[in-house]
């Protein structure tokens, strides 16, 4: 039975439930392939190129587009895999408008980029659907290395070291694999349960076991996995959450527990959202709740950032998506009190102003009711194991992933030396696994 959108309180069923469907379609559908002919001739392929430059994995963009260009997008999905493993899934979530489109020359001349990320799923998508692993295993070694966390960055150390022949073992705290992409990111960015089949297609490289709800220091030690393995990267994200310091803050719920609960779901019908949506944040992860919260049903989804819109962290591309999607954008004000009421809850917040670049707070103050209360503002390292130098609230590692304890490596979010990003991820996992090869070795 569909509950109407005006309907006071948290209740599941706003839509009705054909609605649901639709509302958590693909947002960028893929090109067929005459638009992705046409999208690659408008390509330069440049010498140098700033797309290859501004892509944090490097991939050879210019090669690929060209490769497309002329009939062989599988072999532009070999071009794009070799560099970054995640790159279906980067196609669909990368900020590809501050990375390589927004460093395109054609966008620099005439506002409009060649369209990198959907010439970059057409290729991969191509190659994925048609069940193809175009990588090998070599020659098995006598090495055996302990990967913690199967997201982005342990997959991606994973699958390098088992193309290198040596056997790995992927630990991870959740019941499924996929870290980020799996629980973190908004449905309707990878719908169709992508992020599953993405991790079942890389695993068939083969020589990686996969031990689920195990997590470090609950179920083993590092000195256990050091023992066990030759060498051990750490790749488990950032477990824990910034929490609000206000009164009335247990009345919030992280919006990172909202998003993976949304992932999880098999029927969205039966998922509770409230009326009235207040998002307090300004990324990636406040964008895609409140517009998730908006697609579920939700009369009134509000963002409320501390600064000023054009300093919230989410792309440009995000917070038009977000106001597109009738969520509505509150900036310069920063939450006080959250206080229950008859109906709810009330939200109060005080006005900012940025003074000699320092945020001050002004007298006036606005009040927002809500039924349901998210906060993004930020995710925090869990607990790690001693002897880990902690930079910056993050593991600090070296340009090879290298930490400060002997044969233990750590890449993706939970590490020091890059944007909080699945290619970044991907990039960092990839870099470790080629040095943990190579120490291994004695190179």
């Amino acid at each position: 039975m569909t509950t109407s959108q005006f309907q006071p309180g948290i209740m599941p069923g706003r839509l009705p439930a054909e609605d649901y469907c639709h509302a958590f379609a693909d947002t960028a559908p893929p090109l067929t392939d005459h638009a992705a002919r046409v999208a690659a001739d408008r390509c330069y392929f440049c010498y140098d190129a700033p797309c290859t430059t501004a892509c944090p994995s490097g991939i050879d963009v210019p090669l690929f587009i060209r490769q497309i260009a002329t009939g062989q997008p599988e072999a532009a999905a070999v071009t794009i895999l070799s560099q970054n493993i995640f790159g279906g899934l980067c196609a669909r979530v990368c900020p590809t408008e501050t990375l390589c489109e927004g460093a395109c020359v054609r966008e620099v001349a005439e506002g409009k980029p060649v369209e990198i990320g959907l010439l970059q799923r057409h290729a991969t998508d191509r190659l994925q659907a048609a069940g193809v692993h175009p990588f090998s295993r070599a020659e098995r070694t006598d090495f055996s290395i302990a990967v913690v966390g199967a997201g982005p960055a342990g997959l991606a150390c994973a699958h390098r070291l088992a193309m290198k022949g040596h056997e790995v073992t992927l630990y991870d705290a959740r019941l499924k694999p996929g870290g980020l992409n799996e629980y973190g990111i908004a449905a309707y960015k990878a719908p169709g349960g992508f992020a599953a089949k993405e991790v079942a297609w890389l695993l068939q490289i083969g020589g990686i076991t996969l031990l689920e709800n195990w997590a470090l220091g609950r179920n083993g030690t590092l000195a256990d996995l050091l023992e066990d393995h030759d060498a051990v990267f750490l790749g488990m994200g950032l477990a824990g959450v910034n929490a609000l310091t206000i009164p009335g803050a247990e009345h919030a719920t992280p919006a990172t527990d909202f998003i993976a609960h949304l992932r999880q779901s098999e029927d969205l019908a039966t998922l509770p959202i409230g009326r009235r949506v207040v998002v307090i944040g300004g990324g990636m992860t406040a964008v895609d709740a409140a517009v998730q919260a908006k697609l579920l049903g939700a009369e009134t989804s509000t963002i409320v950032y501390r600064r000023s819109q054009p300093e919230m962290p989410a792309s440009l591309h995000e917070q038009d998506h977000a106001q597109t999607h009738g969520v509505r954008i509150v900036p310069n004000a920063t939450p006080v009190a959250i206080r229950k009421d008859e109906v709810g809850f009330e939200v109060e917040f005080a006005r900012t102003a940025t003074r000699d670049g320092t945020m001050t707070l002004l007298e006036d103050t606005l009040r927002l009711k809500a039924d349901q209360v998210f906060t993004a503002i930020g995710q925090t390292l869990g607990p790690v194991p001693e002897g880990l130098t902690i930079t910056g609230g993050k593991i600090a590692i070296d340009a090879t992933g290298r930490t400060g304890l002997a044969k233990v490596w750590a890449g993706g979010d939970c590490a020091s030396g890059g944007e909080d990003l699945t290619v970044t991820a991907s990039a960092q996992g990839r870099d470790a696994a080629e040095d943990i090869h190579a120490f291994l070795m004695g190179a």
